[in-house]
């Protein structure tokens, strides 16, 4: 059967999703616990292939297995197995033909910053600390020229192919006391999209660009910022049609 499992993880110690030689990363890490519960070789299919240090709270994966009981009893297996840093939230069957990453239509991103004056060592490993003020409502204002059908080739390269062309459905800022947090609900991303996006943003929010000007970075008529450390970025949710099954 194939199961669609989405998983949570604190990224700071992986390298990635995606399996490496000699490396550690959250496909290995499943792709073992699998291993040591079924006896199985299975290969897991992720909806997002994660850099090093990028977290996610809904990352989706399918895998194929001869599993003889139920998913709920699987989940509970991976998760008395797996470090600590990474947890099977639901696991669920779904058709054979299945993708987690074709399947999924759409993905969101959030990117927290610290913006106080004193940095805040219990938050480094999830937040980027700026401590330059920000004006949270122009960034805001910038976010929303990203709404729509694009070329963000100024803010990425695509991981295969040439096509830089994606559909944002949401683009946010808002301030919660001395946080900031930037939402991007997209098709899909470029590679270090986000965390370029995040890099032009706070041009803005420091004064050093208007939101007309940013607007012309979407359009590619000016460079874009560099791209940010990955410790703030979160993959928060993966959204898929009605998938129907057994937790």
């Amino acid at each position: 059967m194939r199961l669609l499992a989405i998983i949570e993880y604190d990224g700071t110690e992986f390298e990635g999703f995606q399996v490496q030689q000699r490396k550690r990363t959250v496909q290995g890490e499943l792709e073992r616990a699998l291993r040591q519960i079924t006896r199985e070789k299975i290969r897991v299919v992720g909806a997002g292939r994660t850099d090093a240090g990028v977290h996610a709270l809904g990352q989706g994966a399918h895998f194929d297995t001869a599993w003889q009981q139920t998913p709920a009893v699987l989940r509970r297996a991976l998760n008395a197995v797996l470090p600590n840093d990474l947890a099977v939230r639901s696991l669920v069957q779904v058709p054979p033909d299945f993708s987690a990453r074709y399947g999924a239509t759409s993905r969101t991103y959030r990117y927290t910053i610290l913006n106080q004056p004193t940095r805040a060592p219990l938050a480094q490993r999830y937040a980027l600390w700026v401590p330059e003020p920000l004006d949270a409502d122009a960034m805001d204002a910038a976010a929303r020229c990203l709404i729509g059908r694009h070329d963000f080739g100024a803010f990425g390269t695509p991981p295969r192919g040439d096509n830089t062309v994606r559909q944002v459905y949401r683009a946010q800022v808002k301030r919660q006391g001395a946080r900031v947090e930037i939402e991007i609900e997209a098709n899909a991303f470029l590679y270090r999209m986000v965390r370029r996006v995040v890099g032009t943003l706070l041009w803005v929010g420091k004064g050093a660009r208007s939101v007309p000007a940013f607007e012309e970075i979407v359009a590619k008529r000016q460079r874009a910022g560099e791209a940010v450390p990955p410790q703030g970025l979160c993959l928060i949710a993966v959204k898929y049609d009605t998938v129907t099954g057994d937790e």
